[in-house]
């Protein structure tokens, strides 16, 4: 019997998602991240097959058109995608499966995946205003940048009436606490 369950979890930049994603992974071990393939160049503390599966656009292009992706999305000039078969594996092991994903993405999935269980969380930050100092304070982006971000934020919170759940990262404890109520309720 399959009791596998995909987990999608989107936010507008810098709202903390990365940070809940790693704490709920280190509060229940069992939740299995899925690693993303993109065409961006790897940042210096990232690692090929862990954070990311980083590819060229030709071979990104390849996988579109096989049909290898779960869900892609162009995302602030690079392409980030799924793959359909890692997961598909994950979730017929009985695995609980952690998305980390942008909105398009989160979207196409609940369009396109019938076949299984699958909830929908939205992160979103307290005001726009403290979203606008989480991205200077992580200080890598350029001021253009953190303002095209800021500029989308608003566009992608208004997709949240799509998600099954909404979580404001105000507190931290709090937001993770409710991230694991939700997966381990649902």
């Amino acid at each position: 019997m399959n009791t596998g369950h995909l987990y999608v979890i989107s936010a507008p930049s810098g709202t903390g998602k990365t940070s809940l994603v790693k704490a709920l992974i280190e509060k229940d071990p069992s939740i299995r991240l899925s690693v993303s393939t993109t065409t961006r160049e790897p940042r210096a503390s990232e690692v090929n097959g862990k954070d990311y599966f980083f590819v060229k656009k030709e071979d990104f292009d390849k996988q579109i058109n096989n049909n290898e992706f779960l869900e892609w999305a162009y995302v602030y000039g690079n392409f980030y995608g799924t793959s359909a078969t890692l997961v598909k594996n994950s979730i017929n092991r009985g695995e609980k499966v952690l998305l980390e994903i942008d909105w398009q993405g989160a979207l196409q999935i609940k369009q396109r995946y019938t076949k299984g269980r699958l909830t929908l969380i939205f992160v979103v930050p307290p005001s726009l205003e403290i979203l606008k100092e989480r991205l200077q304070k992580r200080g890598q982006d350029k001021v253009s940048v953190i303002a095209e971000r800021l500029a989308a934020a608003t566009e992608e919170m208004a997709k949240s009436d799509n998600f099954d759940y909404v979580i404001i990262n105000d507190k931290f404890d709090t937001a993770v606490s409710e991230l694991y109520r939700i997966i381990n309720c649902s």
